[in-house]
């Protein structure tokens, strides 16, 4: 669950640490005041219906070990085919015929070589119309920033920002941006498309002491633009999200926001469990519907309802179990598009204040575990509403102060191992062809991977939970196999299971060449009336497949029984005949008898 190499950062932040962090809040609220004042007001307009999903496409995870031939036999019998691979969390995209997503991913999702597999929602940035003229930074203070900035401002924290792309040439977010990346297209082209993004970089981490604009809740911290989406209307799928948010991780980012209602997905909750495996934090916007989704707390991601400057939550904010916290969200004054500045609300606008507030964690303890700074985020929260824990504020309204003071007393100390268990399949079974093998593991703060090995050799890794593979049971000898699972915590601690022992039978039954003929004989019953009648009865050693009755070579009847009667009409006929009977079996051995009959 978290970090297991360690992080380096190779360009310095901005130092303000020697100047008073008051003094920084005043002279920039009043410098902004000035600033606001001479540029044109700003709006947010509402967005579009959206589009739902993508049309002939699905996200399809599998688990750790399937190879890309047993994948092409799964989907081919939906009608599916592979046509893209986040490697990074084995997520996969899947062409399927238009208007059959639903069905197809349904039918996935009961392979048991599948994870999981859903549909590749489109969602819309979570932003509302707003009032523009409220022009005072009332959110740094609420959230107690400025105390805050006395101890940690965010230094040597890269910030990943997955959105409609940043403003690179604006005054406030020139200095901290690094290089980010277009996960929608493939390429190197972050500018922004909406102008959403740009808000939300200024949200987490606008230049402090610039003397110009607006400051960010972390302004010392480094913005990574991530553009998930080339839609100029705003809208992301699921898919350009986890894709962008893996991206992030391999490229240093330690905290990662997305200001899109994404804790409903899998492949989102993938993606952010593969970040924090390397030592970072996902915060997301809870949504504005003004109505709980019903999502299950994710544990790899901080969900954030959105507060107004009175301390209650906003009419229009989701909320719900899933809720970690709550932040500021209404008339956010930030960056805008093209160098301005505006007033912004929405959930989000409360995800990159609270993003914000884990970077200056981070920066004031690097070594802080991902859950230890949720769970230090969550107890030093302004609880508010019901006592403790509820749907609108969760754990309560983030309080930066206190959240950067006990980080800083804090200590992340893991000496204990993840305790691992293979599940299936059962010590003594008898396994064949890909096999499932599932993993249970836990840990107090969290599993990073599982590595499952069969004799010794390794057969697979897979870093998000539930820990599954797909075993080819051909690559082993047939026989006697021992399975043992590893897992392995951010502190490096590694758990062993105990050995399952199977037997590997994919050898088929020797084709035994059947040389045996079959028995056969004849009875003969008697005449009645003017028929004469005679019982055939044959065995084999495998099995008759045809017992057949002549006379004087003639074909009487035939049977695919053992057993056959004939009936032989004798009427008028004089002289010596010759009955006979035939038995064959499926190798096509056959055996003959006959007798003699004289009329």
């Amino acid at each position: 669950m978290r970090n297991n190499a360690s992080f380096r950062i190779n360009r310095a932040g901005a130092a303000t640490s020697s100047i008073d962090a008051r003094r920084i809040f005043n002279r920039l609220s009043l410098a902004s005041a000035v600033t606001l004042a001479l540029t044109a007001s700003y709006t947010d307009d509402a967005l579009a219906t959206p589009k739902s999903w993508a049309e002939g496409r699905i996200l399809v995870q599998t688990k750790a070990g399937l190879s890309d031939t047993e994948l092409d036999k799964v989907l081919k019998s939906h009608n599916g085919k592979a046509i893209g691979h986040i490697r990074q969390i084995n997520l996969h995209l899947v062409q399927v015929p238009p208007h059959a997503e639903e069905a197809v991913a349904r039918a996935l999702a009961n392979n048991p070589h599948v994870k999981f597999a859903e549909l590749d929602m489109q969602v819309e940035a979570e932003q509302i119309p707003n009032d523009p003229n409220y022009a005072s930074a009332w959110h740094l203070p609420k959230i107690q920033a400025p105390t805050a900035w006395d101890s940690s401002q965010g230094n040597n924290v890269t910030i990943a920002i997955l959105d409609t792309g940043v403003d690179a040439s604006h005054p406030d977010l020139i200095g901290q941006l690094v290089t980010g990346w277009n996960s929608a297209s493939g390429n190197a082209d972050t500018a922004d498309i909406y102008g959403h993004g740009t808000k939300v970089a200024g949200t987490a981490a606008a230049t402090t002491n610039n003397g110009i604009g607006v400051a960010g809740v972390a302004g010392a911290a480094r913005i990574m633009p991530v553009r998930v989406t080339n839609d100029p209307s705003g809208y992301a799928y699921w898919s350009s999200i986890a894709n962008g948010l893996a991206w992030a991780a391999d490229h240093g980012a330690r905290v990662a926001n997305i200001s899109y209602e994404a804790t409903g997905s899998s492949s989102i909750a993938s993606a952010a469990q593969y970040l924090q495996g390397k030592g970072g934090v996902t915060v997301v916007a809870a949504g504005n519907s003004g109505a709980d989704p019903g999502y299950s707390d994710s544990p790899y991601m901080i969900s954030v309802s959105a507060t107004a400057s009175n301390d209650t939550k906003a009419s229009w904010s989701n909320f719900g179990y899933f809720v970690d916290v709550a932040a500021p969200g209404v008339n956010i004054w930030t960056t805008t598009n093209g160098g301005s500045y505006g007033a912004v609300s929405g959930t989000s606008f409360s995800s990159p204040v609270t993003a914000g507030v884990v970077a200056l964690m981070i920066a004031a303890n690097p070594s802080l575990s991902p859950t230890v700074l949720e769970e230090i985020l969550e107890n030093t929260a302004d609880d508010l509403g019901s006592a403790g824990r509820d749907t609108y504020y969760g754990y309560g309204r983030v309080n930066a102060a206190a959240a950067v003071q006990t980080a800083m007393q804090a200590q992340n100390i893991d000496n204990q191992a993840p305790s691992v268990t293979i599940t299936a399949p059962s010590s003594n079974s008898t396994v064949a062809g890909i096999a499932t093998v599932d993993v249970s593991a836990t840990d107090d703060i969290g599993v990073t991977r599982v590595v499952l090995f069969a004799n010794g050799t390794q057969v697979a890794e897979d870093t998000t939970s539930p820990f599954g593979f797909s075993w080819d049971t051909t690559t082993q000898t047939d026989g006697s196999a021992t399975l043992v699972a590893y897992g392995y915590d951010a502190a490096g601690n590694q758990g062993l299971s105990q050995g399952v022992t199977v037997t590997v039978d994919n050898v088929p039954e020797p084709n035994v060449v059947d040389t045996t003929p079959p028995t056969v004989s004849i009875k003969n019953m008697g005449v009645r009336g003017k028929a004469m009648k005679f019982e055939i009865n044959a065995s084999d050693n495998v099995g008759v497949t045809l017992t057949s009755c002549f006379v004087d070579g003639q074909l009487l009847g035939a049977s695919t029984t053992e057993s056959l009667d004939c009936n032989w009409n004798i009427n008028k006929l004089k002289g010596s005949f010759t009955i006979s009977a035939t038995a064959e079996d499926a190798a096509g051995n056959t055996s003959t008898t006959s007798m003699q009959v004289n009329l």
